[in-house]
């Protein structure tokens, strides 16, 4: 029998890991500006401990991981990690989301590690914005480590989130610089999960609104077969020329009916959804020889509780208490 499928048919194959909770930045749509309480060191997952937890997961199906915060680069030495997670033989794919304002300094160990892809956050290319929408200076630096990855043989998936009134005229020359690179841009939708709790309708930008923005431009976009219906981004090509963009549209259009990822919080605790409010407590069961629940039994009934979807667009919808940079994107 395998565990990690759901009562709604979907497999799960892909586990995404906060190793960290910290970050360098505090960007408004995740973090809140101002001192934090981050977690004390011991209550992390050990490297050891989160390979071990990989492992276990591997032999009920999971082949893909991503390595998340806050700003996983913050952690010290994660190439090492990386490593770990390497030798595992059903590893098919190590991953990681970073803002990249410290990716050029560690791109070489972790690609002699065994990194098989990043994705980079770039909001905008503009340092006055860059320092209003996450309240400290560096889109230089972030530009550098997006380089270093191409540099290094990757291709980075660059991701943004547009804010209406800060951010949302960086769309097009987004869409430029990804193409001079010969990247891919995606867009996420801004969604209510920042710590401030100021998600409103003020601030959103639809995929919907966006994509006939950018076509002002670019002209007409045509959508693209996805090879893979449980990743998140539809993309589009451009008509008469090349480049790619893509839009990861959880709020208008969500893709939970192909979800196939569980979340591993820094802290050691497993989600069976961005936007849940249960969790299971692996850091317990891996620490404790004499914990009431093993590790299996653990997955297993965090699988079987997922919802069939997020329910924003409910009503009764309610945000967890936990914000982004929390749980981990």
């Amino acid at each position: 029998m395998n565990l990690l499928v759901d009562r709604f048919g979907r497999l799960h194959r892909s586990l995404r890991i906060s190793v960290t909770d910290r970050c360098n930045i505090r960007c408004q749509y995740c973090m809140p500006d101002g001192p934090l309480q981050f977690l004390p060191k011991q209550h992390l997952l050990t490297y050891e401990e989160i390979a071990k937890f990989s492992e276990l997961m591997t032999t009920l199906g999971v082949t893909r991981i991503r390595l998340t915060g806050g700003e996983p680069l913050v952690r010290g030495e994660l190439h090492n990690l990386v490593e770990m997670l390497r030798k595992i033989p059903a590893v098919e794919s190590i991953a990681i989301t970073t803002n990249a304002m410290l990716l050029d300094q560690q791109i070489s160990a972790l690609k002699a590690a065994g990194l098989d892809q990043i994705n980079i956050s770039l909001d905008t290319l503009r340092e006055e914005v860059f320092r209003k929408l996450s309240r400290r200076d560096g889109i230089e630096r972030v530009i550098s480590g997006i380089d270093a990855a191409v540099s290094n043989g990757y291709r980075p998936k660059l991701n943004a989130v547009l804010l209406r009134e800060i951010n949302f005229d960086d769309a097009i020359p987004l869409v430029e610089f990804a193409i001079e690179r010969g990247l891919v841009m995606r867009f996420i939708e801004f969604m209510p999960l920042d710590s401030d709790r100021q998600w409103n309708g003020t601030q959103f930008v639809s995929g919907a609104e966006l994509r006939t923005h950018l076509e002002k431009r670019f002209g007409p976009l045509q959508i693209l077969e996805r090879e893979d219906l449980s990743r998140p981004s539809s993309e589009y090509g451009f008509e008469g020329h090349d480049g790619r963009v893509g839009f990861i549209d959880s709020v208008t259009a969500p893709f939970c009916g192909a979800c196939d990822r569980l979340r591993l919080t820094a802290d050691g605790k497993l989600r069976n959804c961005l936007f849940g409010h249960e969790e299971w407590n692996i850091a317990e069961a891996l620490r404790n020889p004499h914990a009431t629940r093993s590790l299996v039994d653990l997955v297993e009934d965090c699988v079987a509780s997922k919802f069939a979807a997020h329910g924003i667009g409910q009503s009764e919808f309610v945000p967890p208490e936990r914000a982004m940079y929390q749980i981990g994107g």
